[in-house]
């Protein structure tokens, strides 16, 4: 079955070459759809996506990934991954609830809404703990909190940003692990390869180089994957646990999820797995329309 396939992008990156080349290598054809220069009508499906089986949403900026996976279910085009899973995993008060919601381990985490209560709830769990933005990925914006003297800086500092999402303080306790923690990409739960993220700095994430190298998940590495997956709407996913003194804890789940590192770190055709599946989901769309979200 040839597919006709949108991808939807602001920047054309490694991750996304990857997915094009395995698209174009089984002769699917491929629209891309760089999002900056799209118009999107409320009431009819624009001519030239009309005709696609699948799409894929890439989009690097959270609002357009939002808006776009809507639009594309309003037109009734199967999207990967769906607008509810973009937007739990876009914000991580909603990524917490969720895993909270479905009994997956995941970090103690309170949430408040001006200064005063943010250091209340960072009192509570006492030095380190962590501040993260909401809304962000590749580690941005994150604050390891040491001191009081630290805790009210950052808080003033929040405070005094215009975007309304930095006055929703998320305070996290600080999980000590072994310098590394563990990404697996998946689809719909079921784990297609993982690599373990090292480094020095209390941030382990490729982005702020750390090293990475294959992982083996065992049996309960995988049943927390699944389990996480189907807390979020399940997709594909980067679901990201850490080694505990009592077992794995996930803390975040990812839904525009890069995977370059991991395909540079392990042996599986990464491209190719995922391609695999999006080959499986059209045609699931295709025999029941009605199921056309990811």
């Amino acid at each position: 079955m040839i597919l006709h396939v949108g991808i939807l992008y602001s920047r054309i990156r490694k991750d996304e070459k990857l997915l094009l080349n395995e698209l174009r290598e089984r002769d699917h054809e491929v629209e891309k759809i760089d999002v900056r220069k799209q118009t999107f009508d409320i009431g009819e499906t624009p001519e030239e996506f009309a005709d696609l089986d699948i799409v894929v949403d890439r989009c690097l900026a959270t609002s357009r990934s939002l808006y776009a996976t809507k639009f594309f279910e309003a037109y009734g085009i199967p999207v990967v991954n769906s607008h509810e899973t973009a937007e739990i995993c876009a914000d991580k008060v909603k990524n917490s609830l969720a895993l909270e919601g479905a009994g997956v381990p995941t970090p103690a985490t309170k949430v408040a809404f001006t200064k005063e209560t943010a250091m209340e709830a960072i009192e509570e769990f006492g030095y380190p703990c962590v501040l993260k933005p909401v809304v962000g990925s590749w580690g941005r914006l994150m604050a390891k909190i040491d001191s009081p003297d630290a805790a009210e800086a950052i808080l003033e500092h929040k405070a005094t940003l215009g975007h309304y999402e930095h006055k929703v303080f998320y305070v996290q306790e600080f999980v000590e692990k072994p310098g590394r923690d563990i990404r697996v990409l998946a689809t719909d739960g079921d784990p297609i390869a993982a690599m373990v993220r090292s480094s020095d700095h209390w941030i382990t994430n490729a982005a702020k180089g750390a090293e990475t190298e294959v992982f083996e998940l065992d049996a309960e590495a995988k049943e927390l994957v699944q389990k996480a997956s189907d807390a979020v709407g399940g997709g594909l996913l980067g679901v990201d646990l850490m080694e505990t003194a009592d077992g794995y804890t996930v803390h975040e789940v990812n839904h525009t999820v890069e995977f370059k590192a991991l395909d540079g770190a392990v042996d599986t055709d990464v491209a190719g797995t995922v391609v695999d599946w999006l080959e499986e989901k059209a045609a699931d769309a295709a025999d029941d329309p009605l199921e056309v979200t990811a």
